[in-house]
């Protein structure tokens, strides 16, 4: 297992982490628990999870892991993060006490406000003394770092870090849409924040279509998931790849990804760049240039969402993308398009040309068939 340092903390963080999101059955909480002992065992020493996963299950199935962890935690360490999506201090507090509970700790390592996906929202919970709570917290001891999870932008994401002294941040990243969020990144590396990265295998795109994203492998690499992990712990800016495990053999898999790793060559980056826009000529790339929109419409996000109805011609991974990766509701997301008056100022810009107006529609209309 590769480890880094978390930012500016005295955590070292194992470069694969396990996201509480995936158990496939919550409730059996023996092969659950059981999972999560496993990865430890085997390296891991960084799990994120949050109030509401797997229907408040995540939670719960990590504590019982921990009650055992717990006991040789001083002679290997392990690092515990959740989040909290409160807009007021009470909340905050409430929720925090109950993920205390549930995990039977007496601290939580990371702790991190939750899902901001506009800056108004950022905003808002400050003024109502969000951040302010987060450093009572740490003062108290009941948590070590105040940290941010974010669906914005990078350039989003730098504002808000360069704002209040985060000192880590979680955001979606991977070898298909990192031009999305690069800025962010970049200014965490400048700061010296901690980077996580979350959905680093685009939400599923990439195990699930190996043959779209083949240009991704290098020749020694043994799979397309290698070597897209490989391309996040290659970049000295982030810390952790997120993954959620549904069996221990996934746990294995990414192991042998971590044992296998080699720096990238020179220009993989670059090359990347150049294959991203010749395979997925149809497919948004993230480069983000549509972002000026004149109605503040989030078009990079929702043009991301709809890669995944491109390719697996299912609009409820579209849906689940837009609820979880940037934070956008069905209605939200309706409401953005609704607001679109067809200027095309977004399809001038795009470097594709994609039609991306028409897309818009297309997002709505698939959407507004779900529940």
């Amino acid at each position: 297992m590769i480890y880094t340092k978390y930012g500016k903390t005295d955590m070292t963080l194992s470069a694969i982490g396990f996201g509480g999101m995936r158990f496939l059955e919550p409730y059996d909480s023996d092969q659950c628990h059981e999972m999560v002992q496993y990865a430890y065992s085997q390296g891991i020493n960084y799990f994120d999870t949050a109030p509401g996963y797997c229907g408040d299950q995540s939670e719960i199935i990590f504590g019982r892991a921990f009650k055992e962890m717990l006991k040789i935690r001083d002679e290997k360490p392990f690092y515990v993060a959740t989040k909290s999506g409160a807009d007021n201090p009470s909340d905050l507090r409430r929720n925090l006490e109950n993920s205390l509970e549930r995990m039977g700790l007496d601290y939580i390592d990371v702790y991190q406000e939750w899902c901001i996906t506009s800056m108004p929202q950022y905003e808002q919970r400050k003024a109502n003394g969000i951040l302010k709570e987060l450093t009572k917290f740490k003062e108290e001891g009941l948590i070590k770092h105040v940290c941010i999870s974010s669906h914005l932008p990078g350039d989003g994401i730098r504002e808000v870090l360069n704002d209040y002294p985060f000192e880590g941040v979680l955001l979606g990243y991977c070898a298909m849409n990192f031009q999305y969020r690069d800025a962010g990144i970049d200014a965490a590396a400048k700061n010296q924040q901690g980077v996580v990265c979350m959905n680093p295998l685009a939400g599923g795109l990439i195990p699930e279509h190996p043959e779209l994203f083949e240009f991704l492998k290098k020749p020694t690499d043994k799979s397309v998931v290698e070597s897209a992990l490989h391309f996040l712990i290659d970049d000295p800016r982030i810390n952790v790849a997120l993954l959620g495990f549904s069996k221990n053999k996934h746990v294995d898999q990414a192991i042998a990804a971590m044992d296998s790793y080699k720096p990238l060559p020179s220009g993989y980056k670059d090359s990347l760049r150049s294959n991203l826009k010749e395979n997925f000529n149809s497919i948004c790339t993230g480069c983000a240039y549509c972002k000026d929109c004149p109605q503040d419409i989030p078009i990079p996000a929702l043009m991301g969402a709809y890669n995944q109805f491109h390719i697996t011609k299912d609009p409820m991974n579209m849906l689940n993308t837009l609820r979880y990766h940037y934070g956008i509701s069905k209605e939200k997301a309706i409401e953005f398009v609704d607001s679109c008056i067809a200027c095309k100022k977004c399809e001038k810009e795009c470097t594709q040309i994609l039609p991306i107006v028409n897309r818009l529609q297309e997002i709505k209309k698939e959407i507004s068939k779900l529940d």
